[in-house]
């Protein structure tokens, strides 16, 4: 009696294995381009919601003091290198600790922006004020994609800058 054996091998070929490595890889990629997409527009919150929180702080300034903080003529940034002058990184001065605790940096940190349009440029909040009026700007830090009936659309930087003023015809 012949016995008879079985050498058949279990497992998958390589066109299989190929197959489901190609699939995994294309939903990675989908569910990272996701994040990506969520991660920019939470940045474009925090930036108006630290825009906001500055508008509030200055108007309680202005309250104590019948004036903004000045600036001279210079324009002050949050970033040493933006595009004014650094201030040691007291873009808006008197305001802290009495009228905000301390003051936001962009979330990128100066990180260079993905702007084309901005230039050597870095992401940052910059800050100019004559005593009487003022204009703050998130300067290169807009990621996202927005319209002119967004709150803090800038008709001067239409593709680069959030703005938020004094007064809206400053801001017009």
């Amino acid at each position: 009696m012949k016995k008879e054996s079985n050498n058949l091998l279990s497992g998958f070929t390589l066109i299989e294995l190929l197959v489901v490595i190609s699939i995994i890889s294309l939903l990675a990629s989908i569910v990272l381009a996701s994040l990506n997409s969520a991660r920019v527009k939470a940045r474009d919150a925090r930036r108006k919601a630290d825009l906001n929180q500055l508008r509030t702080a200055l108007a309680f300034y202005y309250d104590s003091n019948n004036a903004y903080p000045g600036t001279g003529s210079a324009w002050f940034e949050s970033e040493n290198g933006c595009c004014g002058n650094y201030n040691s990184g007291n873009y808006i001065p008197g305001l802290t600790p009495a009228y905000i605790s301390t003051l936001p940096r962009d979330l990128r940190g100066g990180a260079g922006t993905p702007q084309p349009t901005c230039g050597p440029w870095l992401q940052a909040y910059i800050y100019f004020s004559d005593t009487v009026n003022y204009t703050l700007l998130s300067h290169c830090a807009p990621e996202g994609t927005w319209t002119s009936s967004d709150g803090f659309y800038d008709p001067s930087r239409r593709t680069w800058a959030w703005r938020v003023c004094s007064s809206q015809t400053l801001c017009t």
